[in-house]
Order: structure tokens, then C-alpha cells, then sequence
């Protein structure tokens, strides 16, 4: 978790409802960290088209987030509406390739030279 992407904390208590407008973004719904803190996940307004990985992580970061990891992509391919395309994910598998996600939910290897979705992600820190 970086603190670019975390904005602020919040109580368990005033998350709203799935897909509702929240904080700039659509509220996707809640995953917990390798470091067990436990965040709410925004997918933030816009989609990136045709951009390779490195071109998808900037789209994410000029508009305040990062593209999401693994476990957030399951959550936005579960939770929210997508558009039937696939979208890539933050994290590398090597110098070559990296992970990307389907709109239903499905992960896959693809070589960073291709071009695919982007989906930004804002995470906010989830306090008792």
C-alpha cells in the first residue's frame, strides 16, 4: 500500500453500499492487505484504451490511483460493471510480461507491448 493511493481512513461503519458514488469513484468493495490492514477499494471515473502497462500505470496515476492488484481485480470484475474488454493489472510477473484481467473476472499473462484497458483504483484505509 503506498500513500498516494490511500487518501484517508474510515470506520467500517460509514462505508456505503456497493457501486455507490464514494469518494470520486464507484465503491467496489473491501480486500485486506499481505500486512492484514484492511482497505476499501474506488474504482475512480474513466477508462484507458489501448495503452500498453507502463501507458496503463501512468493513465492510473494522473488520475490519483494505480491500477488495481490481482485481488482488486476480482473485486471489480465480482462487484461493478466493466465493459466487456480486459484491463491490466499493477503487478509484473517479469521483465516481459505482466498480469492482465477480463471483465468477467478471469487473469491472464500478457507480453507489456500489448495493448489493452486501463482502470484506475484509489485505496482507503479501513479503521475499527
Amino acid at each position: 500500500m503506498t500513500t498516494e493511493t490511500l487518501i484517508k481512513s474510515i470506520q467500517f461503519a460509514d462505508l456505503p453500499a456497493l457501486r455507490a458514488e464514494f469518494e470520486g469513484g464507484e465503491y467496489a468493495g473491501i480486500v485486506t492487505q499481505k500486512d492484514g490492514t484492511n482497505v476499501a477499494v474506488i474504482r475512480l471515473p474513466g477508462r484507458g484504451e489501448d495503452l500498453d502497462h507502463s501507458g496503463a500505470k501512468a493513465y492510473a496515476a494522473e488520475r490519483g490511483g494505480k491500477l488495481p492488484s490481482k485481488v482488486e481485480a476480482a473485486l471489480l470484475a465480482s462487484n461493478l460493471e466493466l465493459e466487456d474488454d480486459w484491463y491490466w493489472i499493477d503487478e509484473d510477473y517479469d521483465a516481459s510480461f505482466a498480469w492482465c484481467f477480463t471483465s468477467d473476472g478471469d487473469t491472464n499473462l500478457t507480453h507489456k507491448s500489448a495493448e489493452g484497458g486501463a482502470l484506475a483504483v484509489r485505496l482507503i484505509q479501513i479503521t475499527a
